[in-house]
């Protein structure tokens, strides 16, 4: 049984399933994530959801600094004592979604990278969250339900090609790092998992006139599955078909053409020419 383990039955600690408290205590794993992560001596790293810490020290041993934010408070005196020999470490206790990531980085060197074996309930709100922030990023390393990595690694035209592919693979070149079957989990959830990391782009994979308007009309794309982009333009816009069909033309586009199959690039000249329509009638 691992320390971590044991730290946690003495403690007599129990799970909490709201919280998606689920652990991993296999150190060689732990190591692996660490380094699949990309982390290295010069990064700093903020860490959500710490649990019981058992990556946190391979983090600290890793990377030049290290805040972690955990919502648990039963934890934070386990963590607190755990971690206490590293002078790299700073425990922050918070929800991640309501604290003021600005402030609680405000001692990390720029950009940072963000290391996160996320609750599966938080998952998609917190990378919209943390791809939405001002804080320079330098990557994301997440820990995610196998689900949610293949959305974010979805190509155009397949089922899970949708707005967290779209939002990711904008700012983003994601990559799977390793499958995570759910057995390596304390406790078991009903799913298996995925590492996948993302590098953030130095700039955005297609360039746009407004990125406001790119993200609308990419998500306008998947509000009517199955439905022409034309369609779905009318619908979200409150267009007349004529002036969808004005936009597709404009993109280059089929008028014919399903919003789920179109491409970044695609998405890009469509928000393009939503964007000068807009400046036309002002």
């Amino acid at each position: 049984m691992s320390k971590t383990k044991e730290r946690i039955r003495d403690s007599q600690l129990r799970y909490k399933q709201g919280l998606g408290q689920n652990f991993i205590y296999d150190e060689g794993l732990l190591r692996s994530l660490v380094e699949l992560s990309g982390v290295t001596e010069e990064d700093d790293v903020l860490e959500v959801g710490p649990g019981a810490g058992s990556m946190t020290r391979y983090l600290c041993k890793a990377a030049r600094r290290v805040v972690s934010v955990e919502l648990d408070e039963r934890l934070i005196p386990l963590l607190g004592a755990y971690m206490s020999e590293f002078d790299n470490f700073t425990l922050v206790q918070g929800d991640v979604m309501q604290l003021n990531l600005k402030e609680v980085t405000a001692e990390l060197e720029k950009p940072l990278s963000v290391v996160a074996n996320i609750p599966y309930y938080i998952t998609t709100p917190l990378i919209n969250l943390l791809l939405g922030c001002d804080i320079p990023l330098k990557r994301l390393a997440l820990m995610v339900q196998k689900e949610v990595a293949d959305k974010i690694l979805a190509r155009p035209g397949t089922d899970a090609w949708g707005m967290l592919a779209v939002r990711c693979q904008y700012y983003c070149d994601p990559y799977l790092a390793l499958d995570v079957p759910a057995a390596c989990f304390t406790p078991a959830p009903k799913v298996d998992s995925a590492f996948v990391v993302l590098p953030v782009r130095e700039k955005p994979q297609v360039e746009v006139r407004s990125e406001e308007d790119f993200f609308r009309v990419a998500s306008s794309a998947f509000a009517l599955r199955r439905k022409t982009m034309a369609n779905n333009l009318c619908a979200t816009f409150r267009l007349e078909r004529a002036q969808a069909l004005e936009l597709m033309q404009a993109a280059g586009l089929d008028e014919r053409v399903r919003g789920e199959k179109l491409t970044l690039e695609e998405l890009a000249r469509l928000s393009d020419a939503y964007t000068a329509m807009k400046e036309a009638a002002q």
